[in-house]
């Protein structure tokens, strides 16, 4: 089988154009190191079955961040039949170093003018006849965003695999070009095939910065895009969640009972109450998480997280982070473990750990699930986007006073250098695209995670069978009591602790404990905790889900990305000391106002 490694600076569209040719759906973004591993699909071009590989988003060939590391070790050890090179258009002048690296190296190429539409705009224009002579290799124009030019890309790419060659492994030890050979090689190239205006600029971008990066204004602004955000989703989602609710409910009762009404009682419990009821529950909140992703897509792929990171710098600096710390932070909103890997764009260790440290914060997806949950049962819905705004700033607050606490632990010196990219804004195509993956996301961790943990919770909660289900004679009860000398003085009761005990595995699992344990699901179970719990001890059990000890996922990755068992019990108990801490404060200070 042939394989192409597909190479390009970072934010050059290499996961944009993957996604179009292989049909996959890799995860893309506006800013620098979004691809931090390596993805691969195989596809049919042509005759040949080929083997398609996203590497990481490189500078140079002789870099020494772990993500060009990562490309260094797949291109010594694995040989390659084609090199398709992304470059964006636009920024060409300085894209072209990495294109030279390689044809010193011998490698066979294709390259890709990517983002041709905004150089078009900016007037730059290409010969691209006289840039392929030159390099001695095919360039063509495309945009892999809106797809103009793709057919003739496909086409030199099917053309140059079926040139006979064995395929070619890369001697990356071989004398490589000093940095004044590159200069004068991409002057020459550039004077003779590109001419770029006097004066290209964006000027819509320079604009949209003039207000949103403003020394003053630029935060308040970012928090209220954020704020905005979430008023949408619960506006937009709330009907959209009900329905889905209801219509689980409406299938049990009409479907699914009269069906298993012949089965032995522990059977139809099992199968009703606790596995539909538990992924039921947790799927009917799916419908709010897809909105919250498409509404981020739509600041994440414009580039306007970038602004952010620039904005913030100054704030994490003091706090011996950068930017991009505050870039994977927010990434860390989707998933944390993706978060987490995007951290070997970094050189300093010491950057990297104490990034890595305050990652697991973030409010990812799976702790939205539980507190969209716990604040549609307990909050109006005036009082929703404000409540969930709230969480996401107490998600800042943790993550600042950690790195705060620890920034001598972790000094670091490496430089924060970010491209601010132009604004650009993502295609219905990106968005459905987007969208699929939050599904296809769930369904996965559904059948991974939440059917053996709520099949898990079913049983211990239910076992032994001669004491009332989830009560305090259950295996389950006496490991909530166990916990209450430690939780009871936060608000958390007994059928909570049970839920956090196996939020651990995953955070998804926490709803569908909770509907094991009580038996029922959807609007009755969302009904019943608000008779069970106050307002108090719900904020309070958020606020212990939002900081404690991360999934278990989250913590196997920073075993391997930190190669460090101190550092990863540190990962362990110091947010569970904090997430204590925290809840403690609010819980007994806002029952000695009297709430």
């Amino acid at each position: 089988m042939k394989r192409i490694a597909l190479l390009g600076m970072p934010n050059a569209g290499k996961s944009t154009f993957f996604n179009r040719l292989t049909g996959a759906s890799a995860r893309v973004g506006n800013w620098p190191g979004i691809t931090v591993d390596l993805l691969g699909a195989k596809v049919l071009i042509g005759a040949s079955m080929v083997d398609v590989v996203d590497l990481p988003g490189i500078y140079d060939l002789q870099g020494f961040s772990e993500d060009e590391e990562v490309v260094r070790r797949f291109l010594s050890s694995n040989p390659v039949d084609l090199a398709l090179v992304i470059l964006n258009t636009a920024q060409i002048e300085r894209q072209l170093s990495l294109v030279l690296q390689l044809k010193n190296l011998g490698v066979p190429m294709v390259v890709l003018l990517n983002m041709s539409d905004e150089a078009k705009k900016l007037g730059i224009t290409i010969d691209t006849k006289q840039l392929s002579t030159m390099l001695d290799c095919p360039v063509t124009l495309v945009s892999a965003k809106y797809g103009n030019g793709y057919q003739g890309a496909y086409q030199l790419i099917q053309k140059a695999l079926s040139t006979a060659r064995p395929p070619v492994s890369i001697n990356l030890a071989s004398s490589p070009l000093n940095e004044a050979e590159l200069e004068s090689s991409m002057a020459q190239i550039v004077g003779a095939s590109v001419q770029i205006p006097a004066h290209a600029s964006d000027q819509l971008t320079q604009k949209m910065d003039r207000v949103l990066l403003h020394p003053v204004a630029g935060m308040p602004i970012f928090f209220f895009i954020m704020f905005l955000l979430f008023q949408g989703i619960f506006i937009l989602g709330k009907p959209v969640q009900d329905g889905v609710a209801w219509l689980l409910q409406l299938f049990r009762t009409s479907a699914l009972e009269p069906l298993m009404a012949g089965l032995p009682a522990p059977i139809t419990g099992l199968l009703l109450d606790g596995i539909y009821n538990g992924v039921g529950t947790v799927a009917s909140f799916v419908p709010l998480i897809v909105l919250f992703f498409l509404f981020m897509a739509l600041v994440e792929d414009s580039g306007y997280l970038s602004r952010a990171a620039f904005l913030m710098d100054a704030l994490m600096a003091k706090l011996g982070l950068d930017g991009r710390s505050f870039v994977m932070v927010l990434m860390g909103f989707g998933c944390n473990v993706p978060a987490l890997m995007g951290t070997r764009v970094m050189r300093s260790r010491p950057l990297r750990l104490l990034t890595m440290l305050v990652i697991p914060f973030s409010l990812c997806s799976a702790r939205l699930q539980v507190f969209v949950f716990f604040i549609a049962a307990l909050f109006t819905p005036r009082q929703a986007p404000l409540v969930l705004f709230s969480l996401y700033l107490m998600s800042f607050a943790t993550t600042l006073l950690s790195a705060l606490l620890f920034k001598s632990k972790f000094v670091n010196s490496e430089p924060f250098i970010l491209e601010m990219p132009p604004y650009r804004f993502p295609t219905w195509r990106q968005l459905v695209l987007r969208g699929w993956q939050e599904v296809h996301h769930f369904m996965h961790r559904a059948t991974k995670f939440i059917i053996l943990g709520v099949v898990l919770v079913y049983v211990l909660t239910n076992f032994p069978t001669n004491v009332a289900p989830a009560s305090s004679g259950t295996v389950a009860g006496w490991l909530g009591h166990s916990l209450a000398p430690i939780l009871d003085p936060i608000g958390i009761n007994l059928q909570l602790a049970i839920a956090l005990i196996f939020g651990f595995v995953a955070k998804e699992i926490v709803i569908g404990s909770l509907a094991v344990i009580y038996g029922l699901d959807g609007s009755a179970l969302m009904s019943t905790m608000a008779t069970q719990i106050d307002w108090v001890q719900a904020y309070s059990f958020m606020l212990f889900t939002l900081i404690y000890t991360p999934c278990l996922s989250t913590i196997a990755t920073i075993r391997t990305e930190s190669r460090s068992m101190s550092f990863t019990l540190l990962a362990l108990v110091w947010p569970l000391t904090l997430a204590w801490v925290v809840s403690f404060v609010f819980y007994r200070s806002a029952r000695a106002l009297g709430y």
